[in-house]
């Protein structure tokens, strides 16, 4: 009687290949580390630190933006309300009422907030098109009570604002002091962000925003989750903003104008909407270009800026920096396939 071979113990193994998510992750953090790198050694490296420092604050503005569109899916066309209602009211608390820059920004960044409590509020409870419209409509309203009310200065807006002492302690007047606090309060705004996409709570408003019936389904309270998104992206919103007043030393109606809020819609689509790196990419692009060109073309930046916007949006439907992602993930699958 023959014997049947048994099947062998161990089967053969393909050799084992190295993770490319592994090596992205890798990647990702030596890049931010050399943009940190980068950041604290600015002022030796020769760049104007006012010019860094307003790039930064309106890079916060445009990661706060991204917070609400590209993990949420919220467009609103009002953020210009929470970025200049926070100028005004630091640069107010400062210049007048003589408050410390931390608490000033600290009472901006709250009002920001609690003004967007009450916008979305009433926002949420509409969809697309008639949400972003709502948003605009109530940042219009804030824009007028900026120009009536008397302690804005009305079309003058606040000047000299000073900058105060951290603390009563450390002055921020030098523009060294005041680059590393605003590079400090940068990255560690960058980082909660991070934390919040990457937290279970993140994970909801994904959902949320790739279909939300569905989130419904599963028994979350959407209006509630949109909500919170709605009220963090104003505070850091607000928070760009007070830092903004304190950098360049006034707050005019160009904060609260709706021209802002499609500034940082700009900003936003040019790197790549839904992406860590792409909004302060797209508003590095555009504060640079209008820092080289404003004194050469005069008001036709606007226009040498949308040519631009138009040209990449055709080429980088996704952004600069999503369309690189969007081209990493390509070659991980490619590289998977021809593995297998």
């Amino acid at each position: 009687m023959s014997q049947v071979a048994s099947p062998p113990d161990t089967l053969p193994v393909s050799p084992a290949r190295p993770s490319t998510g592994g090596a992205a992750k890798t990647v990702t953090r030596v890049t931010y580390a050399a943009i940190l790198v980068l950041l604290l050694a600015a002022p030796l490296l020769g760049l104007y630190p006012v010019f860094v420092m307003k790039l930064l604050c309106f890079a916060l503005f445009a990661c706060a933006f991204n917070l609400l569109l590209g993990f949420t899916g919220l467009l609103s066309f009002g953020h210009a309300a929470f970025f200049g209602s926070a100028a005004y009211i630091t640069g107010w608390l400062v210049k007048s009422q003589g408050w410390t820059p931390e608490l000033a920004i600290a009472a901006g960044t709250l009002g920001a907030a609690l003004i967007g409590l009450v916008v979305g509020t009433v926002a949420i409870r509409r969809q697309g098109i008639y949400f972003a419209m709502i948003t605009l409509a109530i940042a219009q309203m804030v824009y007028f009570v900026c120009l009536q009310v008397p302690f804005t200065g009305g079309e003058d807006g606040l000047q000299g604002v000073p900058r105060g002492s951290l603390f009563g302690i450390v002055s921020l007047v030098p523009d060294i002091s005041m680059y590393y606090f605003v590079v400090a309060l940068f990255v560690l705004c960058f980082l909660f962000i991070a934390r919040i996409v990457g937290s279970p709570f993140g994970q909801v408003l994904k959902m949320i925003r790739e279909n939300e019936p569905r989130a419904i389904s599963l028994g979350y309270h959407v209006d509630r989750y949109k909500l919170l998104a709605f009220v963090l992206s104003a505070g850091l919103a607000g928070l760009a903003g007070s830092l903004k007043t304190l950098v360049m030393g006034f707050a005019t109606l160009t904060d609260v104008h709706w021209s802002m809020s499609g500034e940082v819609i700009l900003m936003t689509l040019l790197g790549g909407v839904g992406t860590f790196f792409g909004p302060v990419f797209g508003a590095g692009i555009v504060i640079s270009l209008q820092n080289l060109l404003a004194d050469k073309v005069g008001s036709w930046v606007t226009v040498i800026i949308g040519v631009i916007f138009v040209l990449c949006v055709l080429a980088f439907r996704k952004g600069v920096v999503g369309e690189l992602q969007a081209w990493r993930e390509r070659r991980k699958r490619a590289a998977d396939t021809s593995g297998t």
